[in-house]
């Protein structure tokens, strides 16, 4: 008989994962997801995509504003739910909360854990230049991202890979994953493997003040960082006075440069090349704030910019 569960999670990044459950004829009894917020740049009220999809598919929703409220705890047991699944609700449960289900709580997390434990794993991973990442599925417990794992998948990550794009990937491993070992938890006990704690790093959550550039630093890294910090913060610079968003990249690490980091040493039709602490960056694409984001052709057209003019560090007051 499929295991009844109640399934946690907020953003698009859960989503696959509640649809194949529910594809795959699982018993998702509820969606438990975070109030509405106010969303984007109008910052209207809206819903999370994992409530939209949950009422797509007839499924209840519950958005408690606090999980230890007593109520909504009792609503969960009179379901008798089998299994808790977590992926990226965005809250931190409470031992009664993840004890609840018969089976407990599992997480479907976006890296290969001990590593990028924390709320960030997929920017993290990236921005640092990682190689390789993959999904955890681990049994939940009151330390962050701290339990035993069930099962991992592994996956490369591109030179050039950007965060989103890569998101968009290990959603649908995680999902694929999850059924997986879903599948074999409905069959009895799986084998848990504790996590090397000696070895775990931290994602910590993003802030508006990771995408201020240090051209001080190797071009392999700002490249990196501009891979890492999308769809926000956004890695940024300021020229003419202006924040300017860095999209898109070529890291020249063997370019020799004499100019000071942050120094526009070359306008090419399609690039601006800049130096830094250790070769140089081509900036490909590019989006001035408050504007769209465009190919760095169509900005230079617009934007006359000559070779010695300097990117600057975004100040503190601006970020």
């Amino acid at each position: 008989m499929p295991l009844r569960i109640v399934f946690f999670g907020t953003p698009a990044f859960a989503v696959p994962s509640l649809l194949a459950l529910t594809t795959a004829a699982r018993n998702v009894a509820a969606v438990v997801t975070q109030p509405d917020r106010p969303r984007g740049r109008g910052q209207k009220v809206s819903a999370a995509p994992v409530k939209e999809a949950a009422l797509r598919l007839g499924i209840p929703v519950f958005q408690p504003e606090r999980v230890t409220d007593a109520a909504f705890l009792e609503q969960l047991r009179s379901l008798q739910p089998d299994l808790g699944v977590v992926v990226a609700y965005g809250r931190i449960l409470p031992g009664s909360l993840i004890d609840l289900p018969r089976l407990g709580s599992i997480n479907v997390h976006a890296s290969l854990l001990p590593r990028w434990r924390g709320a960030a794993p997929i920017h993290r991973a990236v921005a640092a230049g990682d190689e390789i990442t993959g999904i955890t599925i681990m049994r939940v417990v009151v330390p962050l991202d701290a339990g035993p794992t069930l099962a991992t998948a592994r996956t490369p990550i591109s030179p050039d890979e950007t965060s989103v794009e890569l998101e968009a990937r290990l959603a649908a491993m995680g999902a694929d994953l999850l059924v997986k070992t879903i599948d074999r938890m409905a069959g009895g006990p799986i084998a848990e493997t504790p996590q090397d704690d000696g070895q775990a790093t931290y994602a910590r959550r993003l802030e508006r003040a990771d995408g201020r550039v240090d051209f001080d630093r190797p071009a392999r890294e700002i490249h990196n960082a501009i891979r890492g910090l999308q769809p926000w913060p956004l890695a940024s610079a300021m020229l003419h006075g202006k924040r300017l968003a860095l999209l898109a990249s070529q890291a020249r690490p063997d370019e020799a440069v004499t100019a000071p980091p942050g120094t526009i040493v070359r306008v090419e039709p399609d690039a601006l090349v800049v130096a830094t602490g250790a070769g140089a960056i081509r900036l490909l694409r590019v989006q001035v704030e408050g504007r769209p984001a465009v190919a760095t052709r169509d900005f230079l057209n617009g934007h006359p910019t000559r070779a010695g003019e300097r990117l600057e560090r975004v100040p503190d007051a601006s970020t």
